[in-house]
């Protein structure tokens, strides 16, 4: 009989990697009851810095990554996987012995959490995440609503998604995404493409989408960033959020941009239509959150 690893050298190398996903997949699963839910969330917003900030925090010895390895900040399951059930959701965190160890060896506590913008769009991720994590601490960076648009789009057209202008997205959104979100109320386990790719004037609504979190979870449980602050001044945002969660400080040697995409200026018209439609949204955002936005369309 041939020996385990006489078999695996038989096997072309996708054949392995696809192998060893399952396998880990699989024992994620099967080791979920020993797998504590996270502790926090980053749900929003799409192009608000959500990679960078998560990308400082899984730095910090106490935030370990999710799991397995090739998971980078997220595990969708409040939006895309909720048919999934919540021991898939649960074998992406560690476990009960991996958090214990980490605390013993760095002498604090250990806190587990991902990074979801969609999150705070979906209309129904507020109520699945409040009857299963009551308690968990939600993060929501806040960009500029005009210029987190205009960053929506290009990232689309970076990836071969988006084959209009910006001016004639804007002008084809309603059509496109007609129906999407009523569908995804109608049907629990459908998930929406349209919505996620082109939505980018409803996503800048932010009010709107923040009322079912802000109805379901106390204010101390939040913690709203403008993601301006962020660009400005990483580290003091950085060390706000830990303050935040609990952690110790710990400074980084380095705040990496991610995600950045340089681009031509906004055209002007674009620019002013945008600014007049989101004032009354970003003051009406202002009122309830008792903050003060640093942006154009105020």
């Amino acid at each position: 009989m041939s020996s385990l690893r006489d078999r695996m050298k038989q096997l072309v190398p996708t054949q392995v990697t696809d192998r060893v996903k399952e396998s880990l997949v699989d024992y994620g699963v099967r080791t979920s009851d020993r797998r504590p839910l996270p502790d926090f969330l980053i749900i929003g917003t799409k192009r608000g810095g959500t990679t960078s900030l998560w990308n400082y925090l899984i730095q910090h010895p106490l935030v370990p990554r999710l799991f397995p390895a090739w998971n980078t900040k997220s595990a969708h399951y409040f939006e895309e996987h909720w048919r999934r059930g919540e021991a898939w959701y649960r074998s992406h965190f560690p476990t009960t012995r991996q958090r214990a160890a980490l605390e013993n060896r760095h002498g604090g506590p250990v806190r587990v959490g991902e990074a979801a913008p969609l999150y705070m769009f979906h209309p129904l991720a507020a109520q699945r995440v409040a009857e299963l994590m009551p308690q968990v601490r939600l993060i929501v960076l806040l960009r500029d609503p005009v210029e987190r648009a205009y960053s929506h789009w290009k990232e689309r057209r970076t990836h071969d998604i988006e084959p209009l202008e910006f001016a004639d997205a804007l002008a084809a959104e309603a059509e496109r995404t007609a129906g999407e979100r009523e569908r995804l109320i109608a049907e629990p386990e459908y998930f929406s493409e349209p919505y996620d790719w082109y939505t980018y004037r409803a996503r800048g609504r932010y009010l709107e989408h923040l009322e079912p979190w802000l109805a379901r979870f106390e204010t101390s449980q939040f913690l709203f960033l403008p993601s301006e602050d962020l660009y400005r001044d990483a580290r003091s945002t950085y060390a706000r959020t830990l303050d935040f969660l609990g952690l110790p400080a710990f400074d980084l040697p380095d705040f990496k941009v991610y995600n950045d995409r340089r681009s031509a200026p906004l055209d002007p018209a674009v620019r002013a239509e945008l600014t007049d439609y989101y004032r009354p949204h970003n003051q009406a955002l202002e009122r309830r959150l008792g903050m003060t936005f640093d942006w154009g369309a105020r």
